[in-house]
């Protein structure tokens, strides 16, 4: 097994790829770490794939994977991961808006003692207010000690292992392993324009997206372990409510002899609303109950491949 397994998806960065290996080459020459690159395209429709091929010629610690069709960096990193053979991983843009020296910066904090190091993004770039709020509201809801949760990182080859990635989750992968305990810090690092090419995010859209996907994540890791927390509480709100509701009817037709029906149809969707959450409630504590046993065998098997693995190497 190697030291570090950089994984680089790449989407129509054909005037990249060849300059990126070289980069990273010639940043990482005189390292005493061994490393590899591993390319993943994820369903270009440019040259990106003769590309790789041609970097994979090259040089021989590259190694190259494909997409048939755009499924997103998420994808890219976990099928970079089943390429990788590095006890550390590192996940790289292709377009170089990263120097490729800070790679060094990452690999030897992460080797002082941490389990995951991001890089803290330095200077004006595109987006960065966007960025600024994103990460303001990253930080308040997953309690983390660092300022930039969407940049270069690297990490253990474990983290992979215990976290569940979904579509465009890799930008959570700091929040995900902090809840499963493993330690994280951080590196300053400058984001530079692109070399060559267009960028492949941007549009309103995608705040909404990732704002969306910040309660989603905060979600799992919360209200998914204990569902119970929040249908349970909010039930039993709609069901107090009802009552309430309830006898104010009650103080109005008998107290005042006022009949107001409303009332009542607001009681009744009060309580079957509260009932319901209830009921979403134990079914949730039901599932959340298999998954952890689900978890707690993928985590056997996770200790019982580390120990064969250990023994091997031994």
């Amino acid at each position: 097994m190697i030291d570090l397994s950089i994984i680089i998806p790449a989407f129509n960065e054909e005037e990249n790829i060849s300059v990126s290996a070289q980069e990273i080459h010639k940043a990482l020459a005189d390292e005493k770490f061994t490393f590899e690159i591993i390319y993943v395209d994820d369903g270009s429709t440019d040259r990106t794939w003769e590309e790789m091929e041609r970097a994979k010629k090259n040089f021989i610690n590259v190694n190259i994977a494909r997409h048939r069709i755009n499924r997103g960096k998420t994808d890219a990193l976990l099928t970079g991961y089943r390429f990788a053979h590095g006890k550390s991983i590192l996940l790289f843009d292709a377009d170089l808006q990263y120097n490729p020296n800070d790679i060094k910066k990452l690999y030897k904090k992460l080797e002082s003692g941490y389990d995951i190091v991001t890089g803290w993004k330095q200077g004006k770039y595109s987006k960065q207010f966007v960025s600024k709020i994103y990460n303001f509201l990253s930080r308040k809801l997953f309690n983390l000690p660092i300022h930039d949760q969407n940049s270069i990182k690297i990490f253990k080859r474990e983290i992979l292992e215990k976290v569940s990635l979904r579509k465009d989750w890799h930008r959570f992968l700091i929040a995900l392993a902090v809840h499963e305990g493993y330690s994280v810090s951080e590196v300053k690092v400058v984001l530079y324009p692109r070399r060559a090419g267009k960028t492949k995010y941007g549009g309103k859209g995608r705040i909404i997206i990732g704002i969306f996907d910040l309660l989603s994540v905060k979600f799992q890791i919360t209200f998914l372990r204990k569902p119970m927390l929040l249908f349970g509480i909010t039930g039993s709100i709609f069901i107090l409510l009802g009552v309430v509701t309830g006898l104010i009817a009650l103080i109005l037709r008998y107290g005042f002899n006022h009949g107001f029906r409303p009332l009542l149809y607001l009681v009744i969707l009060f309580v079957i609303s509260g009932l319901l959450l209830l009921a979403m409630g134990f079914l949730g504590e039901t599932l959340a109950s298999v998954n952890e046993r689900i978890r707690r065998i993928e985590n056997k098997l996770g200790d019982k491949k580390q120990i064969d693995e250990h023994g091997e190497n031994q």
